[in-house]
């Protein structure tokens, strides 16, 4: 096997602790003794008969006391590059200059506010996001949301593996490039290695909810949260049905030989099942990536784990530079938080309606978001209005529109509260008062806007 020496200095001397280096020489030994890490359609059978969200007590009143031992983490470690945003993600306005962040430090002022408890908020921010993320936190230091001691998390950062030695890659031309984050399975030992795990429980903060800062559907609800407790269970994922658009996505099993729930991604499916995996009637749930956690229960298992959840690896081949691919090529390992529901004895899962995943990935999500289609509340919820049954509209911009700051230029924003698509090609102006209703294609102009004047659009194609 090759020698961890090289990673294990490397690691100590840009500042990372033991847990983030015992959790990758963990997966850099796996891939040492060549792991492929594949689940059989042998192995696993569908998980079935989960408890359903419908059935959970929503609208009870919510319980202070167990709010007060509650702590809301975002993983906040993304940038907003894909759309043109030089900075975190979170930045991103939704509404009037009102960011996602905004909107998450709103949801827990809310909870403080109308219930007393001192809901907690930790953000898992990564090198990328914690400077402007922090900066953009001190309009909140007034309510305790700007220091990073009181409200950050920062995520470890890998080297990256060169594919041909396995040792560290080396890149002078820019060296920050020898660094990748280790995915989202890095909440574990970032919360060992920070002490946020210790003292979380030393301030009587034992449930964990856990979810990604783009997904405004994913707010802590009390009612949800009085179910984890009751249920005594270490972990839950909240999951929702899957649909023919989300068939090459991870799905929710049950393993055969020991009865546990574990995930399973693409990359972790044998070609020969590729058919089985993409049965949306055989495996019928996907992770949304929330989850809910029993700190002091997860301590316990880190103790039994030797410090280190035994994640399934999943390692990514790229170049150390991803803008010029005639550079050496790597192995960057990352391990998926999900995945952690085959680590503990009695882990579950709930069935939640989809509105409680409603993840924000492109121009086109977040230009249906500023629409009539949703809901902005006082308390920093996202809803869809109630005339939507739970249904998005599904909006794609073409090329034209992959940029937020481009989104000006389509003017007055639509109705799309009847719309069920939208698609737009091409360069477009609309006027106030266009309403849009069942399924839309518009033809722009190429070399520059044309207009499309108020009024309703219902089932057509306008070409302009």
């Amino acid at each position: 096997m090759a020698s961890f020496e090289a990673f294990d200095q490397k690691m100590r001397a840009a500042g990372m602790g033991d847990a983030a280096i015992r959790a990758f020489r963990r997966n850099y030994e796996a891939l040492c003794r060549n792991e492929t890490g594949l689940i059989p359609e042998s192995d696993i059978g569908p998980a079935e008969n989960l408890p359903d969200f419908s059935n959970v007590a929503e609208g009870a009143p919510a319980d202070a006391s167990l709010l007060g031992q509650a702590v809301v983490i975002k993983l906040n470690g993304g940038l907003g590059t894909s759309m043109g945003l030089q900075g975190p993600k979170s930045l991103l306005p939704v509404r009037d200059g009102v960011t996602f962040l905004d909107l998450m430090v709103r949801q827990v002022q809310s909870l403080r506010e109308s219930t007393g408890a001192r809901v907690r908020l930790l953000l898992m921010n990564s090198f990328n996001t914690s400077e402007g993320t922090l900066e953009h936190l001190q309009r909140y230091k007034a309510d305790g949301f700007a220091e990073a001691s009181e409200v950050e998390l920062l995520q470890n950062q890998i080297p990256k593996i060169d594919a041909g030695s396995l040792q560290p890659v080396e890149w002078s031309t820019d060296a920050d490039l020898e660094w990748c984050p280790p995915g989202h399975g890095d909440l574990f030992p970032a919360l060992v290695g920070s002490g946020w795990l210790d003292r979380l429980l030393a301030e009587g903060v034992k449930y964990a909810f856990v979810s990604n800062s783009d997904n405004l559907g994913a707010v802590l609800d009390p009612s949800l949260l009085r179910y984890f407790a009751e249920s005594g269970a270490p972990f839950l994922m909240e999951v929702t049905r899957r649909t023919a658009a989300d068939r090459k996505g991870g799905h929710l099993a049950k393993r055969k030989s020991d009865g546990r729930l574990l995930l399973r991604e693409v990359a972790q499916c044998p070609d020969a099942d590729l058919e089985a995996f993409q049965n949306i009637d055989r495996h019928q749930y996907f992770n949304t990536n929330s989850l809910w956690l029993r700190l002091d229960l997860l301590k316990e298992q880190l103790a039994a784990d030797d410090g280190v959840l035994p994640l399934p690896m999943i390692r990514n081949r790229k170049t150390v530079d991803p803008r010029d691919k005639n550079s050496p090529a790597v192995l960057q390992l990352e391990v998926a938080m999900g995945a952690a529901i085959e680590c503990f004895e009695g882990s579950t899962a709930i069935e939640v309606p989809r509105s409680r995943f409603a993840p924000v990935k492109t121009t086109g999500d977040l230009f249906s978001l500023r629409s009539d289609a949703y809901e902005v509340l006082e308390d920093g919820q996202v809803r869809l209005a109630a005339q939507r049954d739970g249904v998005p509209p599904v909006v794609s911009l073409g090329d034209s529109y992959k940029l937020v700051d481009q989104l000006e230029e389509l003017g007055a924003v639509p109705s799309l509260l009847e719309s069920r698509s939208l698609d737009i090609q091409g360069r477009v102006t609309f006027e106030a008062g266009v309403a849009f209703a069942g399924d839309v294609s518009i033809q722009g102009g190429q070399e520059g806007p044309k207009t499309l004047s108020a009024g309703r659009y219902e089932g057509q194609q306008v070409v302009l």
